[in-house]
Formats: C-alpha cells, structure tokens, sequence
C-alpha cells in the first residue's frame, strides 16, 4: 500500500499534519465544538442534533490530550488520513509526477482546510465518502463478501456522522442500479442496518426527537431569493474560492467513461440539485454541500493531469487561495490581523473568566444559548453549566438529557440576553453586555409536556380545547409553581405572541403526580396580530419565561 506514495507525498501530509495540530493548539474553541464537546462528556448512540460520530472523535481526542487538542487531535489526523485515501482514489500513472499540485488543490479547498483542524460532523463525514468511495471503487472491480461488508460498515460510518450521508449513499446507489441485483451489495445494505441499530434504538427511546426536529420543527424564514437561492450559488463558489471556474468547467467536461466517473458525477450534481430545490424552501448553510469537495477534487485532479493549462490556472490561483486561507487562519488565533472583526474563536477565554470569577462554584444558567453553557463549561475546566430554553429559541441537548437536574433546587447564576440590568454584567468579544443575577432556589421543569390530540380539530381562537400535561419527572410538580400560556407562531413557527390562559380540569390537585398524565381544558386566546398559523400551550414555572412544552399546532 504505501508503495502507491511517493517519499515527497509523505513530506507533504507531515507539513499538512503539523500545521493542523499548531492550528488546533493555538485556536479557541468555536461555539459548535464546545456543543459537542458537551456531547463526549455523556456518550450516547445518538444526540439530539445529530449522531453520535462527533462526540467518538472528541472522547478518542481526551484520551491523549487536554484543552483544545484534546477535541480536536483525532480530527488532525483524520484530515491527513483523507488525503492519503483520496490519493489512492487517482488512477492516473501521472499523479506521481505532480504531488505539489495535489497538496496545492486539496490545502486551496475552503472547507477542506477547516476541516484538517476543526472537529464538526462534517470532518468525519469527509473522511468517511473518501473512504467509501474507495471500498465502493473495489467493489464494482470485484464484488465480494468481503468488501460488501466493508462497504456495510462505511456506510454505517457515514450515518453515524451525519444524516446528510444518506445523500452520499443514495446518489452512489442511483449511478450504478445493477447494485440491486448484487447479493453482496445487499449483504452491505444488512451490515449497515446492523451497525446503526442502537441508533435506531436510540431514537425509537427518545420518540424520534433528532428527526423530528429537523424534519417538521425547525424554524424558518420567508423565501427571499438573495438570501436562500443566490446565497446557495454563492455557497458552491466559496467552497472553492478562487479556483471555481476551472473546478466546475472540470465538471462539465468529465463524462462517466466508467462506473467508478458516474458515481462521482451522480454524487457532486445529485447534491448540488437536492441542495438547489431546497433552497427554495429554507436558507442552505455552506457546510451542507461540503460533500461534493470530494467528488471534485479527485474530477478536478484528474482534469488537471491531462489539459495542461487548466493545471496552469488552477495552481497559480490555488496559492492564492492558500495565501488568503493562510492569513485567516493565523487571523483565527491572532484576531487584530481581522482588524474590527470577531469570529467565534476570539475571546472565549476571556468571558468565561468574567463569569467564572464572579460565579466561583455557583452552576451557571444561560437562558437561550446551548453555544455559551458548553462553552463555560470547558474553559472553567467543568463547572457547572445549564441552557435554559424557552419559547423564543429551540430545543437542543439541553432538554432531552439530564443537565436539568443538576441545577434544579441550587442557587444559580442566571444569564440571559433578556434582561436589561441585574446583579452582575460581563462583556463578550463583540462589545455586546450581557447581565446576569442570581436565584437562590431555581427550580424548572421543562420536560414536562402540553400533549394536543390533532384530531379533535382544526381549532380556533376561541375555542374551548382539550389537552393533556404529562409529568416525566420522578417527583411531584407543585401546580402553584406553574402558569399556563399559549404561544401564537407565524407560518415559519417562530413565536409572535405569549397569552396567559386560565385552565381547568375535572378535579382539584395541587401537584401533578411523577410519571402521570392529567387532562385540562382552556379557551384558545384571541389575538390582535396578523398572520398567525400555528398555536402551542406552553407553561411558565416560577416567573420564567415559558418553555417549549408542545409542540406548534396549526391555527384553521
């Protein structure tokens, strides 16, 4: 096998390699890595935003390392790793003769370059599509029951990493139908099933809350073409850079002479079209098309190898790209390089400090940021930390796992971008003053759940409506503490009103019982304000702002 490298690629991969661990040493941690971060410090088959594979990574990296290594080290390597697989994906015998035009177009990538050093399920999602690809090119050669299982593993790998790897098997699947008839590809299919059920198991435990969530209960916008479809567009050139042109002319001019070039030409314009219609319907985050850096690099290399002024261009603009990326990247430890400009990884240090001098031992409660509680909680090396979400945000690891119970009945130090003053200030990296107070005794229950059946509708203001509350928790929940509202949300389920309602039951209790379910009834609140379309009852427990306790309901 390492036969296949020449000595020089070697050199190349331990430059690259060396300069992502400087990187990942010396760089803050941003806002999502700190979140799964907070992910590893409870192992899970599954999260509530995604699978577990970032959270694998991040433990293996603790085992070795502290402090940011210790999140980012098996990422570093992994990156290297990439690189070496996509090196193997070339046929082309002349690859041998232009590895610094390789190294050049990888290292030229946007993505591909924050990836090398930033720990984010897309990092293992990279690393896994090379691999597959690889097993998968093997496979078409010379099927067998080997392979099919590898196959079966790696596509387990994928889902693991994230969801959007059912695109990267579905877009290889379409390219090669003939797969269907192949006992050994559905001996793969049996694999993988295999290999991902505890995280079937995970969701069936958890009431599918991952794929509900991003399926029907995420927050959107109106359509506006320059934000959603013109930002698509200008997704796929930023993810390139200066080298784009010659990158998507590479992809125009490749035709699928075999089954190996269709797989990778179904794979790149099957996200690029998937990603394309969805833009139409919510705002596409750039890292969502980072899969096809994969299927391009090796299209572009290859391009490369045999139209001699392409290579040309697309070396001398890559260094360019390289030099920008370079001076970014130093500018992501060094933040005056940036001038007036904050990213995430500047300054973290530095607040955390302000609220753990103030907070000493006290478990601090942000209100609507599950990206500040992980961050405290890393930088104070564990301290206590708790994201209160309520009707105005969304849910996240925070409501389903059992962070709650760790500050519930403590004196807290209460964060939240709501107040106006308080008994303690502190002021993040972008000049921004947030307040903080304490509360001696907080307590919340978010896990308690407004239950609506839907087919006792459609409903309407006014309306006198049933509904249950079910009490999860294995203690008693004092009806005195609680206040019942409706939330009244746009057509893009974000919240537009809150109105108090009274409710009544059959009976007079003063606790919701542990583990029970009690039936209310209440008259839907009219409201003044236009274009509302959905409803959910949500409850407000000791002066809190309401949480998100059912779920959004359509209006008629």
């Amino acid at each position: 096998m390492l036969a296949k490298f020449p000595k020089s690629f070697f050199y190349f991969l331990a430059g690259f390699l060396v300069v992502n661990l400087l990187q990942a040493c010396f760089t803050e941690l941003i806002y999502d890595e700190s979140y799964y971060w907070y992910y590893s410090q409870n192992m899970a088959w599954g999260y509530f935003d995604h699978p577990s594979m970032v959270a694998v990574l991040i433990k293996l990296s603790s085992l070795f390392f502290n402090g940011e290594l210790g999140v980012r080290f098996i990422t570093c390597l992994m990156g290297a790793a990439n690189l070496m697989v996509l090196w193997l994906l070339i046929d082309n015998p002349k690859k041998k003769g232009y590895v610094t035009h390789f190294f050049v177009l990888a290292f030229s990538m946007t993505l591909l370059n924050a990836y090398g050093f930033l720990t984010l399920p897309d990092t293992p999602l990279l690393f896994f599509t090379s691999c597959f690809l690889l097993a998968y090119k093997k496979f078409i050669a010379k099927p067998s029951l080997f392979l099919g299982m590898v196959l079966g593993i790696l596509m387990a790998a994928l889902m693991y990493s994230k969801y959007h790897a059912v695109l990267v098997i579905l877009f290889v699947l379409l390219s090669n139908l003939t797969l269907l008839k192949n006992k050994y590809a559905w001996l793969a299919v049996f694999v993988a099933l295999l290999c991902y059920a505890p995280h079937f198991y995970w969701l069936y435990e958890n009431d599918f809350v991952s794929i509900k969530y991003h399926l029907y209960e995420r927050p959107n916008g109106a359509y506006r073409f320059e934000k959603y479809t013109l930002g698509f567009f200008v997704n796929l050139i930023a993810i390139f850079g200066l080298t784009f042109p010659f990158i998507y002319y590479a992809l125009a001019k490749t035709k699928s002479k075999d089954l190996f070039t269709k797989a990778l030409l179904y794979l790149t314009y099957g996200v690029i079209i998937f990603f394309f219609i969805s833009s139409f319907n919510r705002r596409v985050q750039t890292q969502w098309v980072i899969i096809v850096c994969i299927p391009l690099l090796i299209i572009s290399y290859n391009f490369m190898l045999i139209h001699k002024q392409a290579l040309k261009w697309i070396f001398r603009l890559a260094l360019v790209n390289i030099a920008i990326l370079f001076y970014l990247r130093i500018g992501l430890v060094y933040q005056p390089l940036l001038f007036n400009f904050y990213y995430e990884s500047h300054g973290n240090k530095q607040w955390v400090k302000q609220v753990e001098n103030e907070a000493g031992d006290t478990p601090v409660v942000f209100e609507n940021s599950y990206r500040r509680a992980p961050m405290y909680a890393f930088y104070s090396n564990g301290k206590t930390s708790f994201s209160l979400n309520n009707v105005f945000y969304r849910k996240n690891q925070y409501s389903i796992d059992d962070s709650e119970e760790k500050v519930r009945n403590h004196k807290v130090l209460y964060i939240s971008t709501y107040m106006k003053k308080g008994d303690f200030s502190y002021t993040q990296t972008n000049g921004y003053e947030i307040f903080g107070k304490y509360i001696d005794n907080f307590k919340s229950y978010r896990k308690l759940e407004c239950l609506v059946n839907e087919e006792e509708g459609p409903f309407s203001m006014g309306q006198v409506m049933n509904f249950r509350v079910f009490n999860p928790y294995d203690f008693d929940v004092p009806m005195e503490e609680l206040k019942f509202n409706v939330a009244y949300l746009d057509v893009y389920k974000k919240t537009q009103e809150i109105l108090p309602v009274n409710v009544n039951t059959l009976r007079d209790f003063s606790v919701l019982k542990a583990n029970d379910t009690v039936a209310f009834k209440l008259k839907l609140p009219r409201s003044e304000k236009e274009n509302l379309a959905k409803f959910r009852i949500v409850i407000s427990e000791n002066g809190l702002y309401p949480g998100l306790n059912g779920k959004p309901i359509p209006l008629n």
